[in-house]
């Protein structure tokens, strides 16, 4: 394409010398011209207009063009100058091209030539007083431009979008530069370049015949929908086509959608950052987040799966990947992605198929029912399928209890509030008292002491999943001694220091087939350590038996409010008192068999399946007299 105009020639030596006397300011601002200096010679001296400056030369390389010479003119010109970073942004608009050198054909130096021209209106130096709010002005690539006084001096190109006037009225010997930050584009270029130009996510959906519901629900949805998706970024968008959209309505208007579902579902579909195929193919399948917002706040899960194709939660499929954007990366998808709840998650990831295998076995819907309401938030901790090949249910417990004690009711329990701690399940001990569960975050996240967090803080609208790598059997009073560190010198006491008593046996018997119930008043490692030395075996015998009541769950309830509660026989024959309230800190305060007072209750109440323990912050004597 040939320069519109051209005018007095300049030499190769002047054009030298022009780079060679000049000075740049270093912080970008314009340094008032010399008297005399030309436009080009002002763009030469002004360090933030360089990349004019070079983009001049690099479409002068095409025997088609003399910019330079033509600028250098009699003029009079009204020049819109983009900024350095407006050409940034221009090379990152362009799909494939990385610097002005990336212009290196003639035809590709001739469109830089028109984008150049689209800046200069010959025949007047316009100062911005001369500008008028919706004034048309006619430039030298001959098509039009549109000037914006609301807010300030702003041009409109034929992308809609507006090009700030930053710095205004740069007087030269033939004409006016006004500094913009951006590159305009005529309509000729953005036809031209059609297939590498990028636009920000939401232009794209509008342009695209088989993206409007998308860009109709963004309207219906958030209002300022659209506008976040012309933002930086970098965004992934999975873009449902319209039959997804007339699927997911079945016969509903967008309208008869709240706002407030409509806009979560819509960014339910928006994922952080650049996600291109073949990062997911890399992956193989896992979860990331969404902008939707879930349980507790927190970004909501998504599932992908690229086993076969690419798949999202189960339920859509990638139609056409990798579609470029100028702010990140698009996926045509085949199904709009609803929000999922426990159950969908659980459903989605065909990891946990064993999971939903049991949780559904014979029809059962009780788990389903309980998970899929809204009402409650959950957090549930997910056995994989190779921990339910692994697991040999050893006690021959009932399937629907041990999965009742995978599941936390009342709380989303994120792994970033997680601490050593006890919270109990839904599984019940007599079908009134729950079961405890207890978590150590000291190498991982562990749950009673058999079963790790492999994948952490799946999010749901109804709560959160951990998927573990071990089914969580129903804990006895033996598993929480053993699962607690606290509870180490206790254990060793237990087994190696009294090897004639097989306590652990003793104490694991559930269901009435040893003397459980057990209640156990359990000492911590501080207590042990008060002790001047642990007694030998006979003696240490009779006192671990002073700290176990057979046949009773006594739990802190059912002690007497505001008074003394002497407990049944221990398995060592003496009694002792506990009273409540304690003192000094303590939850409740007890006497032991020898007299002993103030020994503080510290803890209360974590059931097992054969019992309950109780925390002790010193350990009991039995009355050595008797």
């Amino acid at each position: 394409m040939k320069a519109l105009i051209k005018l007095t020639q300049i030499s190769l030596l002047s054009l030298l010398l022009i780079f060679t006397s000049c000075s740049n300011d270093d912080d970008g601002t314009v340094i008032p011209p010399d008297e005399g200096d030309n436009l080009v010679e002002t763009a030469i001296a002004t360090a933030d207009l360089s990349s004019l400056v070079s983009a001049l030369q690099k479409a002068d390389e095409s025997a088609d063009n003399d910019l330079i010479s033509a600028l250098s003119g009699d003029g009079p010109f009204t020049v819109f100058a983009p900024t350095n970073a407006a050409f940034a942004d221009l090379l990152a608009q362009l799909d494939g091209f990385d610097s002005l050198d990336d212009f290196n054909s003639q035809e590709l130096q001739n469109l830089l030539a028109t984008i150049l021209t689209y800046h200069v209106i010959s025949g007047v130096g316009a100062m911005s007083t001369d500008l008028t709010d919706g004034q048309t002005l006619t430039t030298l690539q001959g098509s039009t431009l549109e000037v914006s006084i609301d807010g300030g001096v702003s041009i409109l190109d034929a992308t809609g979008v507006g090009a700030e006037v930053t710095t205004a009225n740069v007087e030269t010997s033939n004409g006016v530069v006004h500094i913009i930050n951006k590159v305009l584009l005529p309509q000729a270029i953005i036809d031209e370049l059609s297939d590498i130009i990028l636009v920000p996510i939401t232009d794209l959906a509008i342009g695209n015949e088989n993206l409007q519901s998308l860009v109709a629900a963004l309207t219906a949805a958030n209002g300022d929908l659209p506008a976040v998706l012309r933002g930086d970024g970098p965004f992934t968008v999975l873009a449902p086509t319209d039959e997804a959209f007339t699927a997911f309505l079945d016969g509903a208007e967008l309208g008869d959608i709240p706002v407030e579902v409509l806009t979560n579902v819509l960014l339910n579909h928006v994922i952080d950052g650049a996600v291109y195929k073949a990062d997911l193919d890399g992956l193989g399948s896992g979860y990331t987040n969404t902008l939707a917002i879930g349980a507790g706040d927190q970004n909501m899960s998504i599932f992908f799966d690229t086993s076969d194709g690419v798949e999202f939660n189960g339920v859509s499929s990638v139609a056409m990947a990798d579609v470029k954007a100028l702010n990140g990366v698009v996926h045509v998808v085949d199904a709009v992605i609803g929000l999922p709840n426990i159950v969908d998650h659980a459903i989605a990831n065909p990891n946990l198929t064993s999971l939903v295998g049991a949780l559904t076995e014979g029809g059962n819907t009780t788990f389903t029912d309980l998970l899929s309401n809204q009402e409650e938030s959950f957090t549930v901790f997910a056995p994989v399928n190779d921990a339910f090949t692994a697991f040999m249910n050893p006690n021959s417990n009932d399937i629907n209890d041990i999965l009742s004690n995978h599941v936390v009711v009342g709380a989303a329990a994120f792994s970033s509030g997680l601490s050593n701690s006890y919270v109990n399940t839904a599984a019940e001990f007599d079908t009134d008292e729950n079961l405890s569960l207890y978590i150590n975050i000291d190498d991982g996240v562990k749950l009673n002491g058999v079963s790790t967090v492999a994948i952490a803080d799946i999010v749901a609208t109804n709560g959160v999943i951990h998927a573990v790598d071990a089914v969580i059997d129903l804990p006895t009073v033996v598993t929480f001694a053993v699962a607690d560190p606290n509870f180490s010198t206790l254990v060793q006491a237990l087994t190696e220091l009294t090897p004639s008593t097989d306590f652990v046996s003793v104490l694991s018997a559930q269901d009435g087939n040893g003397d459980d119930p057990f209640t156990v008043f359990a000492p911590t490692n501080a207590a042990f350590d008060a002790l001047s030395a642990i007694p030998e075996e006979a003696d240490l015998i009779p006192i671990l038996q002073h700290h176990v009541i057979a046949g009773a769950n006594i739990r802190s309830g059912d002690l007497t409010p505001n008074g003394d509660t002497v407990t049944p026989a221990t398995l060592e024959g003496d009694t002792f008192t506990i009273t409540l309230p304690g003192t000094d800190g303590n939850i409740a305060n007890v006497t032991d068999g020898a007299g002993n007072m103030g020994i503080g209750i510290d803890a209360v109440d974590v059931q097992a399946i054969n019992g309950v323990i109780h925390v002790l912050d010193a350990v009991i004597i039995p009355d050595t007299t008797n």
